[in-house]
C-alpha cells in the first residue's frame, strides 16, 4: 500500500468527519461509490481500475470537501501511480481495416441494395402516375 495515498486519505476522512458527513452523503452528491470513497481513505489503490481513476475520483472528492485539489497532487505525485501499471492504450481500435477499402467488409451492400429498391420504388410510381393520367 502507497504510504501517500494513505496520508491522503487520513486527510479526507478527518476533513469530511470535520464536516460531519457519511460516505453515503458523499456517494449522493458525487455519485462516487462508497466503496471507492472507503478504499481512498483507507489507501486502498488496489480496488481502482486504474490511476486515470484515483486522480478522477479524488480530484471529485476533493472539490467537494473544499480542499485544494491542485495542492494535493503536487504535494504527492507518488500517490496517483499504481504500481506495475502500463500507461498505454492496450486495446487497439477495433479494426484494421483502411478507411474507404471496400474490402473492410460487405458495409456498402445494404446501402446500395435501398438505393436500388427506392430508384425501382420511384420508377414504378412514375409509370403509374403517368397510367393514371396524374402526369
Amino acid at each position: 500500500m502507497n504510504d501517500e495515498i494513505k496520508k491522503i486519505g487520513e486527510m479526507f476522512k478527518a476533513k469530511r468527519q470535520e464536516k460531519n458527513l457519511s460516505l453515503k452523503e458523499i456517494e449522493n452528491a458525487t455519485s462516487i461509490r462508497c466503496t471507492y470513497l472507503e478504499a481512498i481513505e483507507e489507501g486502498h489503490v488496489d480496488r481502482f481500475l486504474s490511476s486515470v481513476y484515483i486522480l478522477g475520483f479524488i480530484r471529485q472528492y476533493a472539490a467537494f470537501l473544499g480542499m485544494d485539489v491542485d495542492r494535493i497532487v503536487r504535494e504527492h505525485p507518488k500517490a496517483f501511480k499504481m504500481p506495475g501499471q502500463k500507461h498505454e492504450f492496450d486495446y487497439g481500435i477495433g479494426t484494421l481495416e483502411v478507411r474507404g477499402s471496400l474490402g473492410g467488409g460487405v458495409k456498402w451492400l445494404p446501402n446500395l441494395i435501398w438505393a436500388g429498391v427506392s430508384a425501382v420504388v420511384l420508377v414504378l410510381l412514375w409509370y403509374f402516375a403517368k397510367y393514371v393520367g396524374l402526369l
